[in-house]
């Protein structure tokens, strides 16, 4: 009776999103870490160029203007329009706004005119025209009039000063982040967490000066949020690396490196969905804000902080670990642990030639990430797993002078003293 020919099993490669989910190291990203810093380095020179040359578009609480401000609502009961109002406004003295957009819902909704300092003979001339031809209704007379039309002069000062205030802020923040990084983890990784910050900054105010969007003190206070997030993530995945690296110079197994992207492979998990959670209130934000509330001042907050999440996210992963391997590597102990890694990997690799056909050892799941290794590298990866715990948990020790009561109906092996009835 002839037999069917046995095929062997074939082993399914696991998927992206299987990978991703896992974390168990299949992306190679300090493997390629020249690539990022290529393509990080590229995204900033792209930055500072459109901030240098094209600059920002700086709103009048920096610059300096004038503001008007009256309801859209109309004595023959329309609604006043922002085209008819720039219209208005281009027909009366004769140049463009800066800004026409409505602010506010319902009864409260109100026309908003920023323009460049008018003189107080334009203002007068400006408000006439629109009670005249556009007849907003003052909702407290309930009349149409100048009265409905309220005018300020905002001064440059005051931008300046708010800028001021965010750069004293922006640098005492730098400098805490510096020294709490480089207490609690290394020195390395502080150097690392600041070039980290200033990428995030450059990268999200250069985006900004692309758009094109105005500068308002609410995209200062957006640019100021976004610090917290980024040193948030990267501390994140700077605590797992030192987990992972703790005890590693005595080990064989795995280099610095190595040792530094399956950190980034276990957290890059955690990052993207902290990432999603804290981007879709801000995309909520500004399509709520801006689409339907017509507030100007969320646009510029939603999109500073939108920019400045993705950033941040990005650059503690493709930045901030990569340096902190490179920094590290530069110490003579960690390049003689790597040089032994190599030496041990190459003589495997000849004793496993030299055996030829000799029957491989039994291979052992990995007590960490499950992948199949020999029983001499399952036992030093059981050895670096007991290291780390030990160094991060410490050990239980009972109260002194306190021992164990046996429990109720156990008899005790040691004599109580009391006679038996």
């Amino acid at each position: 009776m002839a037999t069917a020919a046995t095929q062997p099993d074939t082993v399914r490669e696991p998927g992206f999103f299987t990978r991703l989910y896992t974390g168990t190291g299949a992306f190679d990203i300090i493997g390629k870490r020249k690539l990022w810093y290529l393509v990080t380095g590229l995204l900033v020179l792209v930055c500072l160029g459109s901030i240098v040359f094209r600059q920002f578009n700086l709103g009048i609480d920096f610059v300096g203007g004038t503001r008007l401000q009256f309801p859209v609502a109309a004595a023959d009961g329309r609604t006043i329009g922002t085209d008819e109002t720039k219209s208005l406004f281009n027909t009366t003295l004769g140049k463009e706004p800066v800004t026409v957009q409505t602010v506010g819902q319902g009864g409260s909704a109100t026309v908003l005119i920023r323009s460049d300092t008018l003189s107080q003979q334009e203002v007068v001339k400006l408000k006439t025209a629109i009670a005249e031809q556009l007849e907003p209704l003052d909702a407290s007379t309930g009349q149409a009039g100048t009265t409905a039309i309220s005018d300020s002069a905002v001064s440059a000062s005051w931008g300046g000063e708010i800028s001021r205030k965010a750069g004293i802020a922006l640098l005492v923040f730098l400098v805490l982040v510096s020294l709490f990084i480089g207490f609690y983890f290394a020195r390395v990784m502080a150097i690392a967490a600041l070039v980290a910050l200033v990428h995030d900054v450059v990268v999200t105010a250069g985006i900004y000066s692309i758009v094109g969007f105005e500068v308002s003190p609410a995209t200062v206070i957006g640019l100021l949020t976004i610090l917290g997030f980024s040193l948030y993530d990267t501390v994140v995945v700077f605590d797992k690396v030192q987990e992972n690296t703790r005890g590693l110079l005595g080990l064989t197994r795995r280099t610095y490196g190595e040792a530094a992207n399956l950190a980034i492979n276990q957290t890059l998990m955690r990052s993207i969905n902290t990432s999603l959670i804290a981007v879709l209130p801000v995309i909520g934000l500004l399509v709520i804000g801006v689409g339907l509330l017509g507030v100007g001042t969320l646009k510029d907050l939603a999109l500073v902080q939108m920019v400045g999440i993705l950033a941040g996210a990005f650059s503690s992963i493709v930045l901030a670990t990569p340096l902190v391997v490179d920094l590290t590597m530069r110490q003579p102990a960690y390049r003689q642990q790597a040089q032994r890694v190599r030496n041990r990997r190459e003589s495997l690799a000849r004793k496993a030639a030299a055996s030829g056909a000799a029957v491989a050892p039994a291979l052992e799941d990995s007590p960490v990430t499950g992948e199949s290794l020999a029983p001499s590298q399952a036992a030093e990866q059981r050895r670096e797993t007991a290291m780390a715990a030990a160094a991060s948990v410490p050990a239980r020790v009972g109260k002194t002078g306190q021992q164990r009561r046996p429990k109720s109906g156990a008899k005790s092996g040691r004599p109580s003293g009391k006679r038996r009835r």
